[in-house]
């Protein structure tokens, strides 16, 4: 331990120089090393000099002084490593966390809520578009083609005995004929393409001759003329042999003629069509004698 009482030498200075005001000098003598090793001559060590007792680190406001000094160089310190921006705010650094739970969350959410978006967006479209399709198919139901049977020419008319294929004997009738028809479609905005079943010359509910219109397309708002052969070789009549045997004699055969048409309009691509059929039955009066075209009028034809 320092004690006054070891050693206190005071120098003092020249009190007529005056240039330098009156200070202080003090020393401490602190014991040697090797008394500890019995020798007891001491030595003299000189600590360094302060100025003024309140300087000395025995002094109890030498702490305080020391922390302030301290203190004082690390805010300046500071103060001269800190920026200032444009407005004249302190910039300061900031420490970014190296895991943002926050936007990790956040991005999930935005990814969800983007599918969702889309979904909706792919269903609204599929509803739209569904409704746009129906619009169009109701907007092209009243365009049905209208087709009128024109005529019938018989072109060939024979009558007579033979077998059918098992060797029954039967009267036998070979009919060659064409059937000419108009087909018009009112559609404004889609084509249609028109065919239909065997068209099917009958008399007393026997098949003598059958003939089908070829498939074809028609545009829009037109109209066309078609003609079907109809044809018949040595079709077996059976107990009608001789029904058809008078009438014709008498110069008349009542036939009829049955065959449904069939349209169908694509009016948006493959998506939305628009079918129609029209089922068709002719009565008509065939001179067995003459080649020339029998015309058919409205009234002698039922259009379904």
């Amino acid at each position: 331990m320092h004690t006054k009482s070891d050693s206190d030498v005071t120098s003092s200075v020249d009190p007529s120089s005056p240039r330098s005001p009156k200070r202080q000098l003090y020393y401490v003598q602190s014991p040697s090393r090797d008394s500890h090793d019995g020798d007891k001559s001491s030595s003299m060590q000189a600590t360094p000099a302060y100025s003024s007792p309140m300087e000395s680190p025995s002094h109890p406001s030498y702490s305080r002084h020391s922390r302030a000094s301290s203190a004082s160089r690390f805010s300046g310190t500071l103060k001269k490593g800190r920026k200032r921006n444009e407005k004249g705010w302190t910039e300061c650094n900031v420490i970014e966390e190296e895991g943002d739970y926050g936007e990790y969350f956040y991005g999930k959410d935005e990814a969800l809520t983007r599918k969702c978006q889309i979904l909706m967006g792919v269903l609204g479209f599929i509803v739209v578009f569904t409704l746009f399709c129906l619009i169009i198919w109701g907007a092209s139901r009243p365009y049905k083609a209208r087709i009128a049977v024109k005529s019938v020419t018989v072109h060939n008319f024979y009558f007579g005995e033979g077998a059918d294929m098992t060797g029954v004997p039967s009267k036998m009738l070979t009919i060659n004929c064409s059937l000419r028809m108009t087909v018009n479609n009112p559609a404004t905005f889609f084509g249609i393409h028109v065919s239909s079943n065997p068209v099917n010359l009958m008399y007393s509910e026997i098949t003598v001759a059958t003939g089908q219109l070829k498939k074809y397309y028609q545009p829009r708002k037109s109209h066309r003329t078609v003609a079907v052969a109809l044809h018949g070789d040595k079709v077996p009549l059976y107990g009608a042999g001789a029904s058809l045997a008078v009438s014709h004699d008498e110069g008349g055969v009542p036939m009829k003629l049955i065959f449904e048409v069939r349209s169908r309009g694509n009016v948006v691509g493959k998506l939305v069509k628009s079918r129609h059929r029209r089922r068709i039955s002719c009565s008509l009066v065939i001179d067995s004698h003459s080649s020339k075209p029998l015309k058919l009028k409205n009234s002698s034809c039922r259009y379904d």
